[in-house]
């Protein structure tokens, strides 16, 4: 199977199996305040970045056999956690709009920066001991992650609303979570064949 391909289908059913957790911790927390609903989704969040870093982990394997699966799994895992930590402060749309004008445009901009480049930045620390131009697959997560969060959002918004069940709010997000699992690989893979075929060039 070719690496685009490999990756792309791997990877969707990775990130898409990984994100059905916090949809369904945030369906189950819906509208609920306090610290344990944000541990709670903390935890799926690192629950998500498992399951995806081990997918991504199985699909890399044909073209770096050395990767250590733990190490990839663990980064994957932190950078999630990073990733919706400043996702959900960003999301505490009253608190951000207690900031001035001045603060929040300059934090809200380093926060999305913050979010869809933690996980390529995690994942670097690994891949450059294989990859001699590892450093950009945060320009390429970050690029495949921005994109699948666009898709989702653009999915999800006009469906979301306020008195709805929850099982159809859970129907919503795990249908967009489907979409972005899919673009965000189909992305990503593309800069991953690339960074593969520029590490052959070079070694040739």
């Amino acid at each position: 199977m070719p690496m685009w391909l490999r990756w792309t289908v791997l990877v969707t059913v990775g990130e898409f199996l990984g994100f059905s957790i916090p949809a369904l911790v945030a369906t189950a927390m819906w509208d609920r305040a306090g610290i344990w609903p944000t541990a709670l989704l903390l935890v799926a969040g690192a629950g998500e970045g498992a399951v995806l870093g081990l997918f991504q982990a199985r699909a890399l394997h044909p073209a770096i056999p050395d990767l250590g699966y733990r190490a990839w799994i663990v980064a994957t895992a932190l950078g999630a956690v990073v990733a919706w930590s400043v996702a959900m402060t960003l999301a505490r749309v009253d608190t951000v709009r207690a900031w001035p004008t001045s603060v929040a445009i300059p934090a809200l901009c380093v926060g999305a920066a913050v979010v869809i480049s933690a996980l390529g930045v995690a994942q670097w620390v690994v891949l450059r001991r294989y990859l001699s131009r590892a450093g950009w697959w945060i320009v390429a997560t970050a690029a495949s992650w921005a994109a699948g969060l666009l898709s989702f959002a653009v999915f999800t918004s006009p469906l979301w609303h306020q008195g709805q069940p929850g099982a159809q709010i859970a129907a919503i997000g795990v249908a967009g979570g489907l979409l972005m699992a899919a673009v965000m690989a189909a992305v990503s893979g593309g800069f991953l064949v690339w960074l593969l075929r520029s590490q052959s060039n070079g070694a040739g």
